[in-house]
């Protein structure tokens, strides 16, 4: 009986997750998570209401255009009201809309680039207007309150030409940062490995003043080192005049940031940072050192640009309205995110006899962040989002479903969202040269010192074999290492684009891949059948270091101070600040850059004289590095003075 009905919640899970108009990544639970019950008709909840874009086809080819030498186009951004009046909805859409919401007691407040229409009501007002009930539930594993539609929305007739989806009538959490911390760590476990002082970090001997030369250590001066940045700054190229946003889910402490800066002796622009508080916005919790990295990260690599920090409520609807916000606002020149979450979660599959014929279906967020992104690239923003932390099996530490753990799934081959959208650039990471024994990795015991002797795809599994061969623990070192590593792969929601049709090593999504949940009554139910064969875009698209054992020290109050991690996190702010330093150099927005990367690609490849250095060593758990671009690594590691050279003189 008990197998029956838990079969019978899993059925209704999944036809939540069908629902084409759905409020969050995920509206469903397989586990047997506490329904409290409805949730209080008079409970306020801010709605988010996306609409439809207008010619969507021209707006891709001007976007295009804008990259493309020769074009009449080329390098020429619209405005936020330019990209209203001709794309956004219609004065008449929108009208019909708010006498729609007028009718519901409703009032709602339009962005200006007429893309979303912000509304707050109660729970009673919303169920009835999308024809549902909405509950509250406890997780028992976390504890964890939150909200959600126990049926799919149903969009209302009088809106359903001009609405394309709704978001924020869940409150499940399903985006986390991409960050992490070295596999050494005191006796404690997780405690974090801390440091007295910055004053007590050795300095480098030679190239940037601010660089350590000490993996683990790094500072923004040794990304400097790394990827040939030094010659701007030489030139007088510090970002002035420039704009870098910062989307996050959490608040943080500013002065964690001019903390870090003074401490590392890098000279910056005063009274720089700017915070908008999205949705109420983001608390003080376990993701501020997230938003702290971001902020000393971008605004360390470009340090008399200006920082706008947009951080919002990271349940609900906060990332999608955050995203809004810096877009619509369009006074960054470029954005970068450090959060994410599987993009398979996104959807659910129809009951398909086998892997190559399965039926995806959005979910809301992912089109929701593709209609953002290409606004974005029609104003010139560049972005950049954190591909994730768990190799090329990005679901394998973050559950589908609040209330399970990681461990209650196997692993498929999976991208993270958003930086599989194809407007936005996604940041891999790698592992730099250094050298490591036992005693390093986990600071106790002894053990032969073994080295990385070239920048390699960044996968634990390196460290794996070292480890079982040296310090072996019952079990393996496996379970404890995967699949830490550079997030990559391929999309099975978004094609290829245009830009990497002609890319040598792109490849589309490998067969036999299911998200599977081991449901300790039921045994192994498959939730998802992935589509093989499908030709998605390939990420990332740029690497640069990010494993935690070659990482980097970070200031967060939160953390305790000052601690040393790693991960993607760190690479998406990095190059957000270098498109800070391209946009003084040229003079004007870089714009959307994956463009410029694959022709430059194509065109002089890899090596001395290019923009990018070929990654042909290691591996993500699944894809190597290559010749070429790989799955592992994207095109390679930036030369940001030849890429900067490049797009200063045409190429």
């Amino acid at each position: 009986m008990h197998t029956e009905i838990h079969r019978k919640l899993l059925a209704a899970s999944l036809a939540l997750l069908l629902c084409g108009f759905a409020t969050a990544s995920l509206a469903a639970v397989p586990s047997p998570a506490t329904d409290m019950g409805a949730a209080p008709a008079s409970q306020p909840i801010h709605v988010t209401l996306m609409l439809k874009l207008r010619h969507r086809a021209a707006l891709e080819q001007f976007v295009q255009q804008t990259a493309t030498q020769g074009s009449p186009n080329f390098q020429k951004f619209l405005t936020t009201s330019q990209f209203a009046s001709e794309y956004g909805a219609t004065d008449a859409q929108i009208a019909k809309v708010a006498a729609f919401l007028q009718q519901q007691g409703l009032s709602g407040q339009v962005l200006a680039n007429h893309m979303a229409i912000e509304t707050s009501g109660t729970v009673g007002q919303f169920a009835k207007m999308f024809q549902t009930s909405i509950h509250d539930y406890v997780s028992p594993k976390s504890g964890r309150h939150y909200r959600r539609p126990v049926g799919p929305l149903v969009l209302p007739s009088a809106i359903v030409d001009s609405v394309a989806f709704a978001s924020g009538l869940s409150t499940q959490p399903h985006y986390q940062s991409h960050r992490l911390l070295p596999v050494a760590q005191p006796a404690g476990g997780q405690t974090l490995t801390r440091r007295p002082a910055l004053s007590t970090l050795a300095r480098s001997a030679s190239g940037n003043p601010t660089a350590t030369g000490q993996p683990g250590d790094y500072t923004v001066g040794d990304v400097a080192n790394l990827y040939n940045i030094n010659p701007l700054y030489k030139r007088g190229i510090t970002g002035k005049g420039s704009t870098v946003g910062i989307v996050t889910l959490s608040d943080f402490y500013p002065s964690d940031a001019r903390t870090y800066w003074k401490a590392i002796g890098l000279a910056t622009k005063p009274n720089r940072i700017t915070q908008v508080h999205v949705d109420g916005g983001g608390a003080i919790d376990g993701g501020s050192g997230e938003t702290a990295l971001d902020v000393e990260q971008s605004g360390g690599i470009a340090p008399d640009a200006n920082i706008i920090v947009y951080d919002a409520p990271l349940a609900g609807n906060g990332f999608t309205d955050a995203f809004l916000q810096a877009v619509s606002d369009n006074k960054a020149d470029s954005i970068s995110t450090s959060w994410g979450g599987p993009e398979i979660f996104n959807f659910a599959a129809l009951n398909v006899s086998t892997a190559d014929d399965t039926d995806t279906r959005d979910a809301g967020d992912l089109r929701a962040f593709d209609q953002i992104f290409l606004e974005a690239a029609a104003q010139g923003q560049s972005l950049f989002a954190a591909t994730g932390d768990a190799g090329a099996f990005d679901s394998s530490d973050n559950p589908p479903f609040v209330g399970t753990t990681a461990a209650d799934y196997n692993t498929p081959l999976t991208v993270d969202s958003p930086a599989s959208d194809p407007y936005i650039t996604a940041a891999g990471g790698t592992t730099v040269p250094y050298s490591f024994s036992v005693a390093t990795i986990l600071g106790r015991g002894t053990g032969p010192v073994a080295s990385i002797t070239r920048e390699s795809a960044w996968g634990w599994d390196y460290l794996q074999s070292y480890l079982d061969a040296n310090a072996p623990t019952p079990g393996g070192w496996r379970a404890k290492l995967f699949s830490a590593g550079g997030g990559g792969g391929v999309s099975v929601y978004w094609h290829r684009p245009w830009y990497q049709w002609f890319t040598r090593g792109i490849e589309s999504s490998q067969r036999k891949q299911s998200l599977v949940y081991n449901d300790p009554s039921a045994g192994p139910t498959t939730l998802l059948k992935l589509p093989a064969r499908f030709p998605g875009r390939n990420l990332p698209d740029i690497s640069l270091n990010a494993d935690p054992q070659t990482g980097y020290v970070v200031v967060s109050t939160t953390d305790g101070g000052l601690i040393s991690e790693g991960g993607t996190s760190f690479v998406a702010p990095q190059l957000n600040g270098v498109s800070a330093l391209l946009t003084q150099s040229l003079g004007h927005r870089v714009g959307f850059w994956n463009p410029h990367v694959y022709l430059l690609q194509a065109i002089f490849g890899t090596g001395k004289y290019s923009a990018f250095s070929d990654i042909r060593a290691g591996d993500n758990w699944y894809y190597h590095g290559e010749p070429g671009f790989d799955q592992g690594s994207g095109v390679g590691t930036l030369n940001v003075a030849n890429f900067d050279l490049f797009l200063r003189t045409g190429f």
